[in-house]
């Protein structure tokens, strides 16, 4: 069994995205990097392991979305060549949070990026990883809820949105 990716365009994000093909290519290679123990990705390890891959390939981790130092709550996963990166293991409760981090990015006065990646897991990865490696994965933000929702943010979330579903 090995990982896979799942991918939607929202706003022309693939066409953004392929404008930088070095970039969108390092971003997939690293989600499915062969050298992933499958078996011992619990949400909190996964972060981990990307967290660690993506600061060895030059991506600040967690920069600032505001330039207030004051509000150290309000950060992106990972911010790179004027793209950042969202990575979503957490409860879908937080899908409108982190789509305004990539609006409040990239609009305004603070123009720090071009496109959104947004990282999260399907349905059939959750499934899979309860059922064959014990690892509760439940109540965790789904591709397939993010692909159904986010179209409806249109009047909100004006920037390019690239949608990365990791599968097994």
């Amino acid at each position: 069994m090995k990982l896979r990716l799942q991918t939607f365009s929202y706003r022309f994000a693939d066409q953004v995205l392929n404008s930088r093909l070095a970039i969108k290519n390092e971003i997939e290679k690293t989600l499915i990097n062969p050298s992933i123990d499958i078996s011992s990705l619990s949400r909190p390890h996964y972060n981990e392991i990307l967290k660690e891959m993506f600061v060895k390939k030059g991506w600040e981790p967690e920069p600032a979305v505001f330039d207030e130092p004051k509000d150290p709550s309000a950060k992106m996963d990972f911010l790179k060549d004027r793209i950042g990166i969202e990575v979503a293991f957490g409860h879908s409760s937080f899908i409108g949070i982190d789509l305004l981090k990539f609006q409040v990015a990239s609009y305004s006065g603070l123009d720090k990026i071009d496109i959104g990646v947004y990282i999260v897991t399907t349905r059939n990865f959750q499934k899979v990883m309860k059922k064959k490696y014990d690892q509760t994965w439940d109540g965790s933000l789904s591709y397939e809820k993010v692909v159904k929702y986010l179209p409806h943010f249109k009047s909100a979330i004006q920037v390019p949105v690239y949608v990365i579903g990791i599968d097994l």
